[in-house]
């Protein structure tokens, strides 16, 4: 039997603004970048921003979590715990964080999250973290279904969080040394260079050929969107949207569309529900595909799978919407069902396989004139990555989120009392003095057409009852002052009900033992707080982080994208048989990285050559 439980749909801020679109639009929740120390350095938000995004977002019982997971050096211990201590007064219901070393810092009450960066992959990793004090778990994107239900069943107490959309990394989140090793550029610490998304000429012993100029370590963007109720059902409870990086449209839209998913999943199944309060409603149609996107796949959620690669590019490929029919002149038409408008952005592969694009001038019918012609043959797809009319209905002001309220009107011996009712029961009643005559008119009508007008508020009226003894008269400047004033006093009682969720003192402090008794560098301890947290839970010997003490020899990356398996060559699971000869490398310009296959963990592992 499943216990019901509440769901929530955790949304991606890049700044404030992206914040309050997220919550608008149907976030339960919101995760946003500290100032400093998030994964996304060029994502930060200054201490105020996210009170404000705070204030907001608590009105609908909204979660704001901030990104604090980046490693961190000894003498930046002290910043982040006064930093942290802002963010707590600030209204941060949790920090995400991948630095152990925080744990053992004088911080407030507020809960962790353990971020994806700590590699969070298997049963014995999620339950440590779990009697270590963490109040969530945010799971490797590489899991399977089965393997999230077995993390659930060995821990269920332990909430745990699942990505559902968005990029994604080709590397095991906190196990990429690529940048740093090649630029100096720590993914760790927030500053990638995303290596990943350059193209490649792929090798053999022999140095020849195999592949040239491809994206071979590029991946389709994530969409499980069709999987929501099975990951509920395995234990997920917290969904997460990918990007930290990404622009207001894409927030808005992905938000909108993920809202929308989860709440016919609970149409269907009671036995979960949202996590917030309050109901989004929209001026569009949301479609994740007319956002940034390099193709969708589901990764490894059913199992390993072929199409999870983009090999040809790693920019937005965004919809298809046909493929070039006619060719005449400077204009061309095309064959599929999905219009195109004056400034739509088109693109298609080109004769040498590479992502091109082109503005969209103006159009008849079918027929599309372009502000410069491409090089476009008959038969070649077309897809759209900007849609012109899409983007202006999302520049717009495109959702509203409103409370349920109920709100009663009667009268007593002395006067007129107002009664309204949210829909988590926070209540509000007003008792207004008023000499009472009879009506010639009928009331009932002005009363609830003048009490349901609740304009900016946070609330609507869902229901209004009228319950006089007699046809009073009640003149609309006293229903209109009355009902701005309950509803003030309404958004101040849920103000005084939010109760943030808390940490006792020492709960970091327990005896739970870490699986392993030795860790290599790719624990990434770079400060010795983190030292003293492993120590107290087992951890015997312990190596430096990568940026710490860089060493050769040792994976850049650890990944389960494998490309003997792109190319067909798997002996395990395809029983296939490459041509070439190993060990096979990835070249760029003056790069050259070595693959190495670890069959028995399904892994591919990528060296500098050198």
């Amino acid at each position: 039997m499943i216990t019901a439980r509440p769901i929530e749909l955790l949304a991606p801020a890049k700044d404030l603004n992206c914040g309050l679109e997220a919550v608008r639009h149907g976030a339960d929740a919101v995760y946003i970048g500290a100032p400093r120390f998030g994964a996304r350095a060029a994502a930060g938000n200054t201490v105020e921003d996210i009170r404000k995004l705070c204030d907001y977002a608590h009105i609908f019982n909204v979660r704001v979590y901030v990104a604090l997971n980046t490693i961190l050096k000894d003498d930046e211990l002290k910043v982040a715990e006064h930093m942290i201590h802002q963010l707590y007064d600030a209204g941060a219901d949790a920090l995400i964080v991948q630095d152990m070393g925080i744990t053992q810092l004088d911080i407030p009450p507020v809960p962790l999250h353990a971020s994806t960066q700590a590699d969070n992959a298997t049963p014995g990793k999620v339950e440590f973290l779990h009697k270590a004090g963490f109040k969530r778990i945010v799971l490797a994107r590489e899991l399977t279904i089965d393997e999230i239900q077995t993390i659930s069943k060995r821990v269920p107490e332990a909430t745990l969080e699942a990505f559902i959309h968005g990029a994604i990394c080709v590397s095991y989140s906190g196990r990429c040394y690529m940048s740093y090793a090649l630029c100096g550029r720590s993914a760790n610490r927030g500053e990638c260079a995303q290596y990943c998304r350059l193209p490649y000429t792929l090798v053999d012993r022999e140095n020849k050929t195999v592949i040239e100029d491809k994206h071979l370590l590029s991946l389709k963007d994530m969409n499980r969107s069709d999987d929501l109720e099975a990951m509920m059902l395995a234990g997920v409870s917290s969904f997460k949207i990918e990007g930290r990086l990404k622009d207001v449209s894409y927030v808005k839209n992905v938000t909108a569309y993920y809202r929308r998913r989860l709440d016919a999943v609970f149409a269907g199944n009671p036995a979960f529900y949202p996590s917030s309060a309050g109901r989004s409603s929209f001026t569009f149609d949301p479609r994740p595909e007319k956002s940034f996107n390099r193709g969708f796949t589901a990764y490894f959620l059913h199992g390993r799978d072929v199409d999870i690669t983009s090999f040809d590019t790693p920019k937005s490929q965004g919809e298809r919407i046909g493929t070039v029919k006619e060719i005449k002149g400077n204009s061309f038409t095309v064959a599929g069902l999905k219009p195109v408008h004056n400034g739509d952005g088109l693109v298609f592969f080109n004769l040498r396989g590479e992502l091109e694009g082109f503005r969209v001038n103006r159009t008849e019918a079918n027929r599309i004139f372009p502000q410069k012609m491409p090089a476009l043959k008959p038969k070649m797809q077309l897809y759209r990555n900007f849609d012109h009319e899409f983007e202006n209905k999302l520049a717009a002001p495109s959702a509203e989120r409103k409370i349920s309220v109920r709100i009663e009107w009667e009268d007593y011996p002395g006067g007129f009392m107002l009664t309204m009712t949210d829909e988590t029961d926070a209540r509000v009643t007003l008792a207004r003095p008023f000499a009472k005559e009879l009506a010639r008119k009928p009331q009932d009508d002005n009363i609830r057409a003048q009490l349901a007008k609740l304009g900016n508020t946070p609330f609507e009226a869902c229901e209004t009852v009228v319950l006089m003894a007699e046809n009073y008269f009640v003149p609309s400047s006293l229903l209109n002052d009355m009902r701005r004033e309950a509803a003030e006093k309404l958004l101040s009682v849920r103000r005084m009900r939010y109760r943030r969720p808390y940490v006792k003192n020492g709960v970091y402090g327990s005896d739970a033992s870490y699986p392993l008794r030795h860790l290599d560098y790719t624990a990434n301890i770079s400060n010795r707080k983190a030292e003293d947290f492993y120590k107290k839970h087992g951890v015997e010997t312990m190596e430096p982080a990568f940026e710490e003490t860089p060493r050769a020899g040792v994976p850049l990356m650890y990944t389960k994208h494998c490309l003997r398996y792109s190319m067909g060559w798997c002996p395990t699971l395809q029983n296939g048989k490459s041509p070439y000869k190993e060990p096979y490398y990835l070249v760029y310009k003056d790069k050259k990285l070595q693959l190495t296959f670890d069959c028995e963990n399904c892994r591919m592992l990528v060296y500098d050559s050198k």
